[in-house]
């Protein structure tokens, strides 16, 4: 049984425990603030209103939720391809300080459905190095396409997220697919304490190397992904580090940026990057 979101009581019970509590920064030292608790979640009409407040567009009929973000690192590494300010941003691509736990609310309100992450298989021998050998399977199930937008000199820019990453072993950008959805977890972080959102503690949101814990939010579902060092930013097609942009979670793969979208989209100063293109590069 569904209601009129779409979710299951229990998916809708959980996204609104999650959205009754607010964001805070971290705390001194880099540690994650307490999460304040809520005693009644808010009504369907306050949690769609918690999303706008926040910057996020969800649009139920073309099936894409957006948000804000900027550009983190653009000259090294890469393991997430989104994080908070309290996660791993010396090697994510985009950074933002929407709540994760409201982007989930989002995503679930689109109708995700949690995938199975990566996990590994030993396989009973061990390599040249003495290592256990294993085999890594791939993420698989529900989830989204990703694309990253904005605007410079009267320009719309708008990619696959996969575009703008480069597999360094390949010499070739990330292949594309469609992102999995895990939908991170609960978890006590201390005996006899209650359960914490780990996406909201820990603040990383995708990943694009595989983890095997499962707190993030999406994670990339390629075989390829099990590599953590070869993964780089296409620097030339990106606008500057700190620049805003625009993310975009789509339920099916999008053609182009969707009119009614298009005004989302931040403007960046300063002179177009050569090696980018108007709309319609995306798909």
């Amino acid at each position: 049984m569904v209601n009129d979101l779409g979710l299951s009581p229990v998916l809708l019970r959980s996204v609104l425990l999650i959205a009754a509590s607010p964001f805070l920064a971290p705390a001194a030292g880099g540690a994650p603030a307490q999460l304040p608790t809520q005693e009644a979640p808010p009504a369907e009409g306050e949690l769609e209103a918690a999303l706008v407040t926040a910057g996020l567009t969800l649009d139920r009929a073309a099936g894409v939720l957006s948000l804000p973000a900027s550009v983190r690192v653009k000259n090294d590494l890469l393991e997430y391809l989104l994080v908070a300010p309290h996660g791993a941003a010396h090697e994510s691509l985009f950074l933002t300080t929407v709540r994760p736990s409201l982007i989930n609310a989002g995503l679930l309100l689109l109708g995700a459905e949690p995938g199975v992450n990566a996990y590994p298989e030993d396989l009973g021998g061990v390599d040249e190095r003495g290592r256990t050998e294993r085999r890594v399977h791939p993420p698989a199930g529900d989830g989204f396409f990703l694309y990253a937008g904005w605007c410079e000199q009267g320009e719309s820019y708008f990619f696959r997220i996969e575009d703008l990453l480069r597999n360094l072993a390949s010499g070739r950008s990330l292949r594309r697919h469609r992102w999995v959805y895990l939908g991170s977890r609960f978890a006590a972080l201390k005996p006899d304490a209650p359960e914490s959102f780990l996406a909201d503690v820990e603040g990383n949101l995708i990943n694009l190397s595989f983890f095997f814990q499962g707190n993030t939010l999406l994670t990339a579902a390629l075989p390829e992904c099990a590599e953590q060092t070869i993964w780089a930013a296409n620097e030339w097609l990106l606008p500057p580090t700190d620049a805003p942009v625009r993310l975009f979670f789509a339920r099916v793969p999008l053609e182009t940026l969707p009119d009614g979208l298009r005004a989302s989209l931040p403007e960046v100063p300063g002179e177009a990057p050569s090696g980018a293109q108007p709309p319609g590069n995306g798909r």
